[in-house]
């Protein structure tokens, strides 16, 4: 077998899948669609939580939906055939939904640019917990970019000026 890029694993994961737009994604879950937020609960705390998503960080989703799983999430009970999973910028969650279509779960999608998209289109989060500052931390800094910072720019990532 030879070696293949995360790039072309990405792309035939995103092509097996029926994808939706935040506001898809959105109407999906009034439909009845369970939203599986897998990003880390730091970046929750820090960027928002979307009201209703139940909340299984990537490292464990699998067991989490998985309802013959000993540690099988009970948020998830009887939803398990009809999840959308969304992640920081879509790409992990499309590597997710493709493992849980492995495990039978073939309706399982994911939100077209991740929470980043879902922030730039307005939709709902709910409001963050105030933040403590940390000695000698300027106020606002964050070691990584924030989801927020990353909805204002389009979505594009920080990029080092070299």
């Amino acid at each position: 077998m030879s070696r293949r890029t995360i790039a072309q694993v990405l792309a035939d994961a995103q092509g097996r899948l029926r994808r939706l737009s935040p506001r898809e994604a959105q109407a999906a879950v009034r439909e009845g669609w369970t939203l599986v937020d897998t990003r880390s609960a730091e970046a929750i705390a820090e960027d928002g939580a979307i009201p209703g998503a139940v909340q299984i960080p990537l490292s464990v989703l699998e067991w989490r939906v998985d309802p013959a799983s000993q540690t099988h999430s009970p948020a998830l009970a009887g939803h398990e055939d009809r999840l959308v999973l969304i992640c920081e910028d879509g790409y992990s969650s499309s590597l997710a939904a493709i493992r849980l279509h492995e495990l039978g779960f073939a309706d399982t999608t994911d939100v077209i640019g991740g929470f980043v998209a879902w922030l730039a289109a307005g939709l709902p989060i709910a409001p963050r917990a105030p933040r403590r500052r940390a000695r000698g931390a300027i106020a606002g800094s964050s070691p990584r970019a924030s989801s927020r910072a990353r909805a204002a720019r389009g979505g594009a990532p920080l990029r080092r000026k070299t």
